[in-house]
């Protein structure tokens, strides 16, 4: 292939897809000089990344200008050939030598050729012949420059058979007359009235300050023809580029313009990407060529990665039947020039509907002061060496897409933005490539989509990207540490070269070694001790300034034994220690972790290799990388840099010292044992410098923050917490944390309070505080707390530190808007101030609402936004009204947008954007379709919720609570439900076994678990307390003794009573005063059943050990009728309680009487028990003394005549 230089100068990706850069891995050492002393670790790793970071851009644009220098070239060698002598290996000849001076040209005349090469590359003025291209005057419209072939595309007249579809009403409605397409025409004159309109509105909206490329395509119709066409708009210097593609017969025209329509067509394949899992980069681009495969039809689609040398890798593929694969193939640099980046970055998209078809010429009017660029074109001519290599590898057509993604700048970066926001550049990390072997020709609403697809693609190409490097970091900070630990331990270094993990552990590489002492202990594929012995005299006399240096070249770093070294060890990374002691990390060369993916070669087939095909283009590759490793990381450099430094300090060795090891503080362990009593002493003084800042940053933190021991006692309130309270900070120091939060909380600080102090940290939890003084009246304070294990020193957790964010004032906003939502018009309409911030827009993307809030808080008023396109001109870059934060979050507000389009509502998102005053605006964005009365979608409105991000961890808490409170009564149905199989099961068993001859006693015995079986059925069909507490229950009347009740209710607290060591009092016999023991009675016998049972288990719960618990009855009769009688019965149940302590049940008693949603377990169960003595015409009093409490329970029950047999059950032994 042609791994020609020329790979991508017509944009359509070389042959596996683009180019990549082998050719520009600069292969030079390069030094680097450490920072000084022996401070820390951590402290000097900071500052080395940073240095090592601005020495990889400055190697990056080194490389750069080097590999420009290099395109030029070869550019002009082609040029000189034609083509037809062309051959490949000269780039491979040309990059050996571009480092080792081979061109000899003066700087002044390399500078020359470079900028001729790139105007030659970027002024081009040929495009492809399937549209035609006018310049305009920016601010009149009139024509400046038109392809030739523009007149026979715009003004030809129709077929006679089909009709003019416009007159000239300057001519008095007479037919059209043809307007000549010349150099000054208006365009507008060109088009029908309403094209010309559309065509005007694009073109004149807000020059300067809108990107006019938001609103392609325009759709126009030619008024001599009628036919359609797309104008595609862009805007250089002092002009306006149009480009006009027809649009096919079998085409349906879009009227939808910019991302909405193309959200719409590829939204199927969004949705793929959407919901594939993270932290998986080969299964992310396996799915984006299958989607572009599938929306687009070419023959051939490649996800094309440059790696950070420049060269470049097919990483994934998919082909129709029959073609050879290029997946796993790679690059070199020149296949595609640094001049075809560079319009990669401007022209996202890049289409080659037929290399075979002849250019078209743009002519431009003579009297022009300038030359126009015509460089971002859509139609824009592929160059001649790109097109020789796509014929030769049977490619006519092909769509190229860029990968852009965000890399984020470190500190003090010229880019750095304001605030302390850390900012990003923009990257090519690859290409997405398509190929066809016949012509191919895909309308620009659906290049679009491509282009859309490409940048939701890119945004999880850096979220895969910033996980790797999260995880790869956290894996180098873990061997570190431990090695550090070992270098604590154990006296010198060779810990770290002996033990597990091992140097080899911290950076990947095929061998290690350490020259201590001047002997050399060696790990893995190492040089020989002599080799390595040579390689530090090599450092010592060439490298004198620095203080170690990493290569991916020895052999072009200069080293004279690099080739006796082969191809075992091809790369270094060193770093000095001391004057005499150093560390090696060693790479093989690159060749050995190249694999080839695709077909087998057939060695019949003879490759020439001047014809630039993948095989040849591959076979260059290697040729480049001969000799060479992979490159080493800036963080891998970070990792040998931060050892470096603590091996250093542990030694106390100063890097300029060309003696022996300082020895004053003694020899063997006697200086090493020193050494660490200073090291330790110095870590003391650091820790409490480091202690007393963190307390200083607390107390003035702006975000509520406070602390607790281990037993739950404040110890820590923070300026911003005390004022949100009310409560000082001397006032709530030594207080429980339990006493300071509200009623409705404690279980849940309960709960994270004991599983912090157990290590684990509960994150974005909700709870409210009590508020005092003179906060009291404003309620209760809502925090979203995360807490943080505080432990000393030992690693024993010591207490607990609770970082919150107040949510007060969001949670009252959130609550208001839930009872405005559902009429649009009055909210948009209202300026009352509680109103949240709304825009809207309709199903082409123009923005129809703009309230007073939303205006109020961008600074636009609604005049300026409205009949804006939405996503572009109202929010989008540089441009925009609204400026967006980067890329990613626009493409991410297109995405919820458009998915609210097309019916599928999504949950609140992180949202944010700079106002007119350039304050940067973080809020909640909400999104909901509006239907009109057919039911069909004609927009969108969103609502912003101006909170903190923290909100939406508030809004996750609450969905989390809603989804247990459905699981738990998931969870009672189930059991419900299973436990009525096992009840079933013992009634059966008791029939049973009342046929097995039982005697009295065993058989009361049984009926006594009967009755309590049957009571927890009765129990398990309460499912709806509604009807319980509203009254609305239906009772049941049976007959039954009331000594049955008592003793089955006592017989549910017998043993827990005996556990506690708790009497029971009680009399069931029918003597003086209890004749009305073995009365019949008529009511609900399992519902008082369960009443007494309830109150009974409450007193001996709250009655102290030694104690006693009686129950004590009395009723009075009052005649109904001849035989019935209304008996007003009282049931007393008394328990003693300690003068200490609470000892009662005084707070279950105020859930007995308040409501079922504030009542805990115990409390709903004397509530439910109150409503049915309500029920039954009777209520519950609660007295209390100095040594006892009572329940005296009061209900109606019905008498009935007396039986004339009555087994009763027998009862527990009553104490007195």
């Amino acid at each position: 292939m042609s791994s020609s230089p020329r790979g991508g100068g017509g944009g359509g990706g070389t042959g596996g897809g683009g180019g990549g850069g082998g050719g520009g891995g600069g292969g030079t050492g390069t030094g680097t000089g450490g920072t000084g002393g022996t401070g820390g670790g951590r402290v000097g790793a900071a500052a080395q990344s940073s240095a090592t970071s601005s020495h990889s851009r400055s190697q990056h644009s080194a490389r750069i200008v080097a590999q420009t220098s290099l395109d030029a070239k070869l550019d002009a060698e082609f040029e000189e050939f034609g083509g037809e002598s062309f051959d490949y290996s000269r780039s491979v000849q040309a990059h050996e030598s571009r480092e080792g001076g081979g061109d000899a040209a003066p700087a002044q005349q390399r500078r020359e050729k470079v900028m001729a090469y790139l105007q030659h590359i970027q002024r081009g003025r040929m495009i492809q012949p399937f549209g035609c291209l006018l310049a305009l005057d920016d601010k009149s419209l009139r024509v400046l420059a038109f392809s030739a072939n523009a007149p026979d595309m715009l003004t030809s007249l129709p077929n006679a058979a089909v009709p003019s579809l416009d007159f000239d009403i300057d001519q008095g409605n007479q037919p059209y007359q043809p307007q000549l397409l010349t150099f000054g025409c208006d365009v507008r004159s060109l088009f029908t009235a309403p094209s010309a309109a559309a065509l005007h509105k694009a073109a004149l909206s807000s020059p300067g300050t809108t990107d006019v490329s938001i609103l392609n395509p325009v759709l126009v119709h030619s008024r001599a023809s009628g036919r359609p066409f797309y104008a595609i708009l862009h805007r250089v210097t002092r002009c306006l580029i149009v480009d006009f593609e027809p649009v096919k017969p079998t085409e349906l025209p879009t009227t939808a313009a910019g991302a909405l329509q193309s959200y719409k067509l590829a939204a199927k394949a969004i949705a793929r990407l959407q919901s594939l899992p993270g932290s998986n980069l080969q299964a992310l681009c396996n799915a984006v060529v299958e989607e572009v495969f599938e929306l687009t039809g070419y023959d051939r689609v490649m996800t094309y990665r440059f790696h950070d040398d420049d060269h470049g890798e097919v990483f994934a593929e998919v082909t129709k039947p029959g073609l050879d694969p290029y997946v796993g193939l790679r690059y070199p640099a020149t296949d595609i020039p640094q001049a075809a980046r560079f319009l990669f970055m401007k022209n996202k998209v890049r289409m080659i509907c037929d290399c075979g078809a002849k250019p078209v010429e743009i002519l431009q009017d003579d009297s022009l002061g300038f030359d126009i660029t015509f460089c971002g074109s859509t139609l824009r001519s592929p160059h001649s060496c790109h097109l020789q290599y796509m014929e030769n590898m049977n490619s006519i057509a092909s769509l190229v897409m860029a990968v852009v993604v965000n890399e984020p700048l470190e500190r003090g970066d010229d880019e750095a933005g304001p605030e302390g926001q850390q900012q990003t550049r923009k990257r090519l990390w690859g290409l997405i490539v398509c190929h066809n072997e016949s012509p191919r020709f895909v309308p620009f609403p659906l290049r679009y989509a491509c282009e859309f697809l490409a940048q939701v693609f890119a945004i999880h190409v850096n979220k895969d990207f910033e996980l790797d490097n999260q995880i790869r970091e956290k894996n180098i900070l873990r061997t570190q540490t431990l090695l550090s630990d070992m270098l604590l331990k154990q006296a010198g270094p060779l810990s770290i070269i002996s033990g597990s993990p091992n140097i080899m552990d911290l950076v990947k590489c095929d061998g290690a070694a350490l020259l201590y002492h001047n002997k050399v202990w060696r790990l893995g594929q190492a040089p020989t001790d002599s080799q390595i012995h040579q390689l530090a005299f090599w450092l010592t006399e060439n490298h004198t300034d620095s203080t170690g240096l990493s290569t991916d070249s020895l052999h072009e770093a200069g080293y004279p034994g690099a080739i006796a070294l082969g191809d075992t060890v091809c790369g270094m990374a060193a770093a000095r220690i001391n004057s005499r002691d150093m560390l090696f990390w060693f790479r093989s060369h690159t060749a050995a972790e190249m694999r080839w993916g695709g077909a087998k070669h057939d060695p019949s087939q003879e490759d020439d290799g001047r014809k630039m095909h993948p095989r040849s283009s591959f076979k260059a590759f290697l040729e480049v990388v001969k000799m060479r490793s992979m490159p080493w990381k800036d963080y891998e450099m970070d990792a040998v840099h931060s050892l470096q430094l603590i091996l250093r300090g542990t030694l106390n060795n100063d890097i300029g010292n060309k003696d022996a090891l300082i020895t004053s503080a003694g020899t063997g362990t006697e200086a090493l044992e020193s050494r660490i009593d200073e090291l330790r002493l110095q870590s003391k003084v650091e820790l409490q410098a480091v202690t007393s800042e963190m307390v200083r940053l607390i107390e003035t933190a702006t975000v509520p923050i406070l602390a607790v021991d281990s037993s739950g006692l404040v110890n820590g309130w923070n300026q911003k917490i005390a004022e949100l309270t009310g409560l000082a900070v001397d006032d709530a120091v030594g207080k429980h944390m339990l006493s300071l939060v509200e009623d409705d909380s404690l279980t849940t600080v309960k709960r994270m309070l004991g599983l912090a102090l157990q290590g684990k940290e509960e994150k974005n939890v909700q709870f409210q505080l009590k508020t005092h003084g003179a906060r009291r009246e404003d309620g209760p304070v809502v925090l979203i707390v995360n807490a943080c294990s505080s432990r000393d020193i030992d690693e024993d957790i010591v207490g607990v530190c609770f970082v919150a964010q107040d949510m007060t004032g969001h949670k009252m906003v959130m609550d208001r808007f839930t009872c405005i939502e559902g009429d649009y018009k009055t909210i948009i309409q209202n300026p009352n101030p509680l109103i949240p911030p709304i825009f809207g827009a309709d199903e082409f993307g123009w923005c129809t609402e703009w309230n007073v809030a939303m205006a109020r808080l961008s600074g636009y008023p609604r005049d300026e936004i409205l009949d804006k396109m939405l996503l572009g001109e109202v929010f989008g870059g540089q441009l925009a009204r609204c400026r967006m934060k980067n890329q990613d979050a626009f493409v991410n507000m297109n995405i919820i947008i458009n998915t609210a389009m097309t019916g599928e509502e999504k949950e609140k998102v992180p949202f944010g954007f700079y106002t007119r005053n350039n304050k940067f605006v973080e809020c909640l964005l909400s999104v909901s379709n509006k239907v009109d009365g057919e039911g069909r979608i004609t927009g969108v409105f969103c609502f912003l919720h101006i909170t903190s991000p923290n909100l939406q961890h508030l809004m996750q808490v609450e969905k989390l609570t809603e989804q247990t409170a459905l699981k738990r009564f998931k969870t009672l149905a189930y059991i419900r439900q299973e436990t009525r199989n096992p009840l079933s099961g013992m009634l059966y068993c008791r029939r049973m076994i009342d046929s097995a001859g039982l005697n009295e006693e065993q058989r009361k015995l049984v009926d006594i678990g009967s009755r309590c079986q049957r009571q927890l059925s009765r129990i398990l069909d309460d499912l709806d307390l509604d009807s319980i507490t509203d009254s609305c229950l239906e009772l049941e009347m049976v007959k039954f003794e009331l000594r049955d009740v008592i003793m089955i209710a006592v017989s549910q607290v017998v043993l827990e009573s005996q556990e506690k060591g708790v009497r029971l009092v009680y009399d069931l016999n029918d003597n003086a005063g209890n004749q009305f023991m073995s009365e019949l009675v008529y009511g609900d016998r399992l519902r008082l059943q369960q009443i007494i049972a309830d109150f009974l288990a409450v007193s001996v719960k709250f009655c102290p050990s030694g104690g006693f618990v009686e129950l004590a009855s009395a009723l009075v009769k009052q005649p109904i009728g001849q035989t019935l009688h209304l008996i007003n019965l009282e049931i007393t149940i008394k328990h003693t309680h300690t003068q200490t302590g609470s000892g009662s049940a005084e707070e279950l008693v105020s859930q007995m009487f308040g409501s079922w949603e504030e009542a805990s377990e115990e409390g709903l169960g004397l509530l439910v028990c109150r409503k049915l003595l309500v029920l039954m015409n009777g209520d519950v009093r609660y007295l209390r003394d100095a040594s006892k409490s009572a329940f005296i329970l009061s209900l109606e029950l019905a008498s009935a005549p007396p039986a004339t047999a009555t087994a009763t059950a027998p009862a527990p032994a009553p104490t007195h």
